[in-house]
C-alpha cells in the first residue's frame, strides 16, 4: 500500500514540474488612513519554492509573504502584501508583484488609474 501511495505522489510531482503560479494583484481597500496596503495573490505554482517580491516604480521594496498549501490538486498559492504611504500609491506610480524561482519569473503590474 506504501509503494502505492509513493508512486501516486511522484506522478502528481511529475504531473506539476515547474507550474508557474497565475498572479492577482488586488488594490488597498482602505485609503481612509495614511497608508494603502496592496496584496498579492499567486495561485497554482509548482513546487512550493516560489518566492514574492515587490517593486514601486522600479524599487525594490519588502512585503511579507505567507505559503498557503499544498491545495488538493498538488498545487500551492501564495499572498504578499505590500503596505504603502498614501500618498506613493495616490501618485499613480506602477506597482509591481512578482514571483520567482530560478530563471523563470512571473510579474503583475497594478497603478491606482487601474482601478477606477
Amino acid at each position: 500500500m506504501t509503494l502505492i501511495l509513493m508512486f501516486l505522489w511522484s506522478l502528481v510531482l511529475y504531473s506539476h514540474s515547474d507550474t508557474s503560479p497565475k498572479l492577482t494583484v488586488l488594490p488597498p481597500t482602505d485609503t481612509s488612513g495614511s497608508s494603502a496596503t496592496l496584496m498579492c495573490l499567486a495561485n497554482g505554482g509548482f513546487p512550493s519554492d516560489w518566492t514574492m517580491s515587490w517593486s514601486v516604480a522600479g524599487s525594490s521594496r519588502s512585503g511579507e509573504t505567507s505559503l498557503w498549501g499544498p491545495q488538493k490538486d498538488g498545487l500551492y498559492s501564495w499572498s504578499s502584501t505590500l503596505t504603502l504611504p498614501l500618498q506613493e500609491w495616490t501618485q499613480d506610480v506602477p506597482v509591481t508583484c512578482q514571483a520567482t524561482r530560478g530563471s523563470q519569473i512571473v510579474t503583475k503590474i497594478l497603478k491606482k488609474s487601474d482601478c477606477s
